[in-house]
């Protein structure tokens, strides 16, 4: 079993993102065999992105994921620009799927919107780059959420169409693991509104660099309504803050919201917003005291990342040369 995943780089990584996507990684090191993890800075740029950010945009989320647990003996992580693979595969790709194929990707839709004649033409063929991340590695299973499914399925057909054209079984034919569902995490200041470092309050989420007294002034601060909480989760709806905060305590406890209730119902906000900013600084403390310790260390992120990209590159190259050689590009 080998399994392979990649996420965008991006600044001022919070809590969310923590509870979304990397702890998720964080535990597949144990169940999901060998476990390739990548920084999808070739994906990055089918936008404009300012250099410099960019850069300290793929450092940053390497040293978040470090801190969080991504073990970089056992796992395999490591940034697309560093393997150059992914993009002469890609290109290999793009000559084998069709334009009808990328005309059916909906993401391409909503991610253009009305500018589709301005969008860049890597923002319309990455489910190609995309596919040979993934192919590139044989890989036999890619977690997906339901809005990437369509792509794990291009994948599938570019790798199917490439071995039936060319006589080969190169390219295995990976499967989907659905994720365990992932917290949903709302900002601080409007429960119906996810959190975002994009927002323009710095209160509305809890950063991973975050020290103990911001996190809890900022859970004290939080909105709230005036009711107790109350014994069935079904009654917190219409309650957006209130199910935000009690989704926060479950997902940091490892609980379900109903074994949260059980404990705190009856008790208002001047109870629980103690417990969880207790919950949240005992959580983050040790990730925030690491992620300082590598952030403050840009030369041991680049060498960890190129540790990873060397052993990426060694698991890359018999795929690309058997590619070159069914084309005829090689010998």
């Amino acid at each position: 079993m080998r399994t392979v995943s990649g996420i965008q780089p991006t600044g001022n990584l919070h809590l969310g993102n923590y509870l979304g996507a990397i702890r998720n990684w964080v535990r597949m090191q144990d169940d999901a065999g060998q476990c390739l993890f990548f920084l999808a800075d070739l994906h990055a740029i089918t936008v404009y992105n300012d250099p410099a950010a960019l850069a300290a945009n793929v450092r940053g989320m390497a040293a978040a994921l470090i801190a969080a647990g991504i073990d970089t003996d056992r796992a395999i992580l490591f940034n697309q620009a560093r393997v150059p693979a992914h993009s002469q595969l890609a290109w290999i790709l793009n000559c084998t799927a069709r334009i009808g194929w990328l005309n059916r990707m909906t993401q391409f839709k909503e991610k253009s919107g009305k500018n589709r004649e301005g969008a860049s033409v890597g923002l319309y063929a990455y489910p190609v780059l995309q596919a040979a991340d993934v192919l590139l590695y044989q890989a036999t299973h890619v977690p997906v959420g339901e809005d990437q499914k369509q792509h794990l399925e291009l994948a599938r057909d570019i790798a199917t169409k490439f071995n039936t054209d060319f006589g080969v079984e190169l390219f295995t034919l990976p499967e989907p693991i659905i994720p365990p569902a992932a917290a949903r995490i709302m900002s601080l200041r409007d429960g119906t509104a996810k959190m975002s470092k994009s927002d323009p309050s710095d209160m509305s989420r809890i950063n991973l660099t975050d020290d103990a007294d911001t996190v809890a002034q900022k859970i004290r601060k939080a909105k709230t309504d005036p009711e107790p909480l109350p014994e069935d989760s079904a009654l917190l709806e219409g309650r957006p803050e209130a199910r935000n905060l009690v989704g926060i305590y479950a997902a940091l406890a490892d609980e379900s919201v109903s074994q949260v209730l059980e404990r705190f119902a009856g008790q208002g906000f001047g109870a629980f917003k103690p417990a969880l900013a207790d919950l949240l600084v005992e959580t983050l403390r040790p990730i925030k005291t690491r992620l300082d310790a590598l952030l403050a260390d840009p030369a041991e992120l680049d060498a960890l990342l190129e540790k990873g990209a060397a052993r990426a590159r060694e698991l890359a190259a018999p795929t690309l040369d058997a590619a070159h050689r069914a084309l005829g590009l090689s010998g």
